[in-house]
């Protein structure tokens, strides 16, 4: 259900600014989207799996804010994310 520590490198080094970069919105956005994308396949098999599903909608309301925060700050950049992840919006 969770993310990998290779995999989390992996995306983090892909939309990170630098090799090292952690912080960045770019890089929270898309550490949540994997771990989304996890836990998604996880609810499809376990549909009664109360816990894990409230996980996923915080989940998915904290990648929203960081969204619009992004949006706001810095549409171009916000653009580029949501077209490389495949986000709809």
């Amino acid at each position: 259900m969770s993310i990998t520590a290779e995999r989390k490198q992996v995306v983090m080094k892909d939309f990170g600014r630098t090799g090292s970069d952690t912080g960045s919105p770019e890089v929270q956005v898309a550490v949540l989207t994997e771990r989304i994308k996890n836990l998604t396949d996880h609810m499809i098999t376990h549909k009664k799996d109360v816990h894990s599903r409230r996980g996923l909608i915080k989940m998915v309301g904290q990648r929203r804010s960081l969204l619009d925060y992004m949006k706001k700050k810095d549409e171009s950049r916000y653009n580029e994310l949501i077209q490389r992840l495949g986000l709809r919006r």
